[in-house]
């Protein structure tokens, strides 16, 4: 009883001192039940509230969940799992390295001369046009140590190399293919391929070969002139000197002269 008193004075001091500004409080009613009944009512709110907190809680741990799986689908189909440590590949006997995005000017002897500081090197290739003999911008690299290979992957990837982003990664040794260092450690020289037009263009030919020619050509002037006629331009365009046919160098004799 005596705590209720000291509720309904409490509660008599804290709304008199509220309203005051707007005059004097003669007395408070409060209507409604009991003050054990609010206090049943607030209790089971601030319950219902908890437990409606801890459902959409345990709603969101299951979706984060569900979203972590499904970002590691597996490639031969199936519910998404997320990778654990002991199923993650981890190879300590690579010493092949793929180097990607290369920079023009960056070849063998300047990438041999670069990442000697970090390890022996057996072997090294850039991939190259076969026809221009120009960098396809990756390539190769071996190393002795696997712990070097190592420390050049970490290191150099992602490393800033004239306006390129170098790309360098491991490679397994069961992905290594055979062929893969066919040309290795060679000094490319391209083919001189104006050279071999040039003697291509200036190769005698045959009778045959050279009226094959002429008719060609003379096709192509045909063509020409009818555009030209089309435009409407009055033009006669040259007679090509090659349209008359080559004198035989074999000298023929009749029966009679040779008599």
């Amino acid at each position: 009883m005596l705590g209720f008193i000291l509720d309904a004075c409490a509660s008599f001091f804290a709304f008199s001192s509220l309203t005051r500004p707007f005059g004097t409080v003669k007395s408070v009613h409060k209507g409604g039940e009991g003050l054990t009944g609010t206090r049943r009512k607030m209790h089971a709110k601030a319950k219902k509230v908890m437990v409606n907190k801890l459902k959409k809680a345990s709603q969101l741990s299951v979706s984060s969940h569900k979203r972590e799986d499904a970002d590691f689908l597996p490639l031969e189909g199936g519910p998404g799992r997320k990778l654990s440590d002991k199923e993650a590949p981890v190879d300590n006997n690579a010493t092949v390295l793929y180097i990607g995005r290369i920079p023009h000017g960056f070849y063998e002897k300047e990438m041999e001369g670069f990442f000697k500081q970090f390890g022996t090197i057996k072997r090294l290739r850039i991939a190259r046009n076969k026809k221009t003999g120009k960098s396809k911008h990756f390539g190769f690299m071996e190393f002795e140590s696997p712990e070097v290979a190592k420390i050049v992957a970490d290191s150099m990837h992602n490393y800033l190399l004239f306006e390129h982003i170098l790309q360098v990664d491991l490679v397994p040794p069961e992905r290594v293919h055979p062929k893969l260092w066919n040309g290795a450690n060679r000094i490319y020289k391209p083919l001189n391929w104006m050279q071999i037009e040039r003697k291509r263009h200036n190769k005698e030919r045959t009778l045959k070969e050279h009226k094959k020619l002429v008719e060609r050509i003379l096709k192509r002037n045909q063509k020409r002139k009818k555009k030209i006629e089309a435009a409407g331009i009055e033009y006669e365009c040259p007679e090509i000197a090659g349209s008359i046919q080559p004198v035989s160098k074999k000298i023929k004799f009749d029966d009679e002269e040779s008599e």
